[in-house]
């Protein structure tokens, strides 16, 4: 067989078996945050998220990229922002571009002119608790809140080291070797990369043979005490979010053997850019087996229950003034 035939076989089975790219925690994840912070809503805020979603249901037509099969409808609403964020043009709200080495600090400077992740929940918090605004505007940001919180916790969408938040990191992981996903080499496109495996293939090994649901259940035993903590804490989104950069720099870049050097701070259109950010990457051989993520595994579990113990903190809080 044509090697050319062979090779491009090959990547079209890598694409069909990922998820669409830069979407935080993929489906299983985001659906253990929303599961996960149901057992912690009021009831005043259950009735709140019950009728917002019921009453103002999901376009039917939209193409869902992690199914519509579930009636839980806070599961179902996790998702949705990534499925209509081309469509509406909105992909810079998923996250925060902070650079490898700051710490701390005013986090405007890092918010574009499209918006970020922070801004995004600061908006649509307002939007939720205003009771005179628009039913079906409420939903939506009922829905955004339940995924950008996810958003926020997942590391790489809390920083950018001129690699498009992990994107332009080819990795190995396990016996998946990266290829490039494109018919164009000059962009220098692959896959797995290292946001890819954060998003989703870390999550499902950790999950093993388990599901969103049962896993949300495992988490939130493991965690009640640290959930404890964070709702004494308050809601601090600034906070959280050097929380999740921090947790960006050491448990995802500082844990490979190999160093991965700070870069400029520069945005990239294409993984060619920044002297060959993909290509540069990719000859690191970065790869990622068992002491990776078991490490990795930890840090994942622990915002997890974070994200979906401080989603419930949000939506309580909004239910004491917009029921």
């Amino acid at each position: 067989m044509n090697h050319r035939i062979v090779l491009l076989a090959g990547i079209f089975a890598v694409l069909m078996l990922t998820a669409p790219p830069a979407n935080a925690w993929g489906c299983k994840g985001h659906q253990t945050v929303a599961l996960i912070a149901e057992k912690h809503l009021t009831s005043e805020a259950r009735q709140l998220v019950q009728k917002l979603l019921s009453e103002n249901p999901i376009d039917p037509k939209l193409k869902r990229w992690c199914g519509n099969a579930t009636s839980d409808l806070m599961v179902d609403a996790s998702t949705w922002p990534d499925d209509v964020r081309n469509e509406r043009k909105n992909g810079p709200w998923h996250y925060i571009d902070i650079p490898r080495g700051k710490h701390k600090g005013e986090l405007d400077e890092y918010c574009g002119s499209e918006g970020c992740v922070t801004h995004a929940i600061e908006e649509q918090r307002a939007i939720l608790k205003d009771r005179s605004a628009d039913s079906m505007k409420r939903a939506e940001a009922l829905r955004y809140l339940i995924h950008f919180v996810g958003d926020l916790h997942q590391p790489l969408h809390a920083i950018n080291n001129a690699d498009n938040g992990g994107n332009c990191v080819p990795v190995k992981f396990f016996r998946h070797e990266p290829l490039l996903t494109t018919q164009h080499p000059e962009r220098e496109d692959y896959s797995p990369n290292l946001h890819q495996i954060w998003d989703t293939e870390i999550v499902e090994r950790d999950m093993e043979i388990s599901n969103p649901l049962r896993y949300a259940d495992e988490l939130d035993e493991k965690f009640h005490m640290e959930a404890a903590a964070s709702e004494a804490a308050g809601i601090h989104v600034d906070t959280w979010t050097w929380e999740s950069h921090e947790r960006a720099e050491t448990a995802v870049y500082d844990a490979f053997p190999e160093k991965i050097g700070i870069e400029p701070d520069v945005k990239l259109k294409s993984c060619a850019e920044n002297n060959h950010m993909g290509k540069r990457m990719f000859e690191k051989h970065l790869a990622v087996g068992e002491a990776y993520q078991s490490n990795a595994a930890k840090a994942v579990e622990t915002v997890l229950a974070e994200a979906g113990t401080r989603l419930a903190m949000i939506l309580n809080d909004a239910a004491k003034v917009a029921n």
